[in-house]
């Protein structure tokens, strides 16, 4: 009888490990799953860096660059500060 017992409990306690592993590797899979296609959106500096190069080329006229550089001064502006610079660009 205190055979069957602790064959029992030993069971019990391999099953248990089992769905322990199993939550573990479902929790880690859905965190996969959810942090997986996040878009990376340019940062500021570096859309005014690409469209600066354009504009040295000639294949943005002087009021398209102007116009691209004051829609993305707000958030030139908040990436400075988050960076601890100041100044203006051009």
């Amino acid at each position: 009888m205190q055979r069957l017992t602790e064959t029992g409990a030993e069971e019990l306690i391999l099953w248990i490990a089992i769905l322990a592993i199993a939550i573990a590797v479902a929790v880690y899979v859905i965190d996969k799953v959810r942090s997986g296609p996040v878009q990376h959106e340019p940062k500021a500096t570096e859309l005014i860096s690409k469209f600066r190069d354009l504009h040295s080329r000639g294949e943005l006229s002087d009021v398209e660059f102007r116009t691209i550089k004051t829609a993305l001064a707000t958030r030139l502006q908040a990436e400075l500060k988050d960076n601890g610079e100041t100044g203006c660009d051009e």
